[in-house]
């Protein structure tokens, strides 16, 4: 893709003098522009809202949307924690925070849905079905999507290691076996772990089967996938939103159930008799009857 910057270089003397303030804001504070809608843009620059989109279409994009999406991508391994926070405040000021973050993990959801490629995600599902060991690869906040996958996984198949360390020479211990047999899903969003990207090279170089859950096409655990599954992730903000890739995941386990049908059945059989034996889950009637019983003593 060309970069943001040398698109705006090389319509330079084509722009009107307010397109030439949006060009300068842009180049000078993209990181506070990548997450401002097109009237706030506008009225931080002093043009209106639609000269900013004519702006967008002048240096070649397909709407303002896609401009403010390339200005994310320039920052997403850049922003430092104290920067998010900036951000955040920027972002929501003394909106309805609940609503307003909920709003935008819809907003990620939908995104989601029409970036993800359906042939690399049914792929990946055949690739797993298929493996005879399954490596989860997370560290960080996204240990806890791996640790997720990984639970309903290891029921599914029972042949499921989650690597969640940051030690380089552990990820070699923990990785030594694995060959072109097997499976590994790294997930990783920015900013990047740099040993989640060093454990999918490793795979890679071992033959394994690679599947990359990320964000972006740039994300560097695309190079050595060789299935990319991208969910869309906020990561300008406090905190990483995961909600699109959890949704994800969930697909996922989804699809490898269904292609494994006949023999998932037999196994939550089994389950369910031991959970019933063991006592494993609350029932909602006992809950009812205990509730009653205070209501009554009352």
């Amino acid at each position: 893709m060309e970069h943001l910057f040398t698109k705006i270089e090389n319509m330079r003397s084509k722009l009107s003098k307010g397109q030439k303030r949006i060009a300068e804001y842009i180049e000078e504070h993209y990181d506070k522009a990548a997450f401002m809608t097109a009237s706030k843009l506008g009225e931080t620059v002093g043009v209106s809202e639609s000269t900013v989109v004519r702006f967008a279409v002048e240096i070649g994009y397909d709407g303002y949307p896609k401009l403010q999406k390339a200005m994310q991508e320039l920052i997403k391994d850049k922003l430092t924690s104290v920067q998010r926070i900036e951000v955040t405040s920027t972002r929501f000021g003394d909106d309805n925070i609940l609503e307003s973050v909920l709003n935008q993990d819809i907003e990620k959801i939908k995104r989601t849905i029409d970036e993800i490629s359906h042939e690399d995600f049914n792929a990946a599902v055949k690739a797993i079905v298929e493996a005879k060991n399954i490596y989860i690869f997370a560290v960080r906040s996204s240990s806890a999507l791996a640790n997720f996958l990984g639970y309903y996984f290891d029921l599914i198949f029972g042949n499921v290691r989650v690597v969640s360390t940051t030690s380089k020479i552990e990820i070699y211990e923990k990785l030594l076996h694995i060959n072109e047999n097997d499976v590994i899903i790294g997930i990783s969003f920015p900013r990047y772990s740099k040993t989640a990207v060093e454990g999918m090279k490793f795979a890679s170089d071992r033959n394994a089967s690679v599947i990359a859950i990320t964000d972006s096409m740039i994300s560097p655990l695309v190079a050595p996938a060789d299935h990319v599954l991208l969910a869309s992730s906020d990561m300008a903000s406090i905190v990483d939103s995961l909600v699109a890739p959890l949704s994800l995941i969930n697909a996922l386990i989804v699809a490898t159930v269904l292609a494994k049908k006949a023999s998932v059945e037999s196994t939550f059989q089994r389950l369910e008799t031991y959970w019933d034996k063991y006592d494993v889950y609350a029932k909602t009637s006992e809950i009812a009857k205990n509730t009653e019983e205070k209501e009554e003593k009352k």
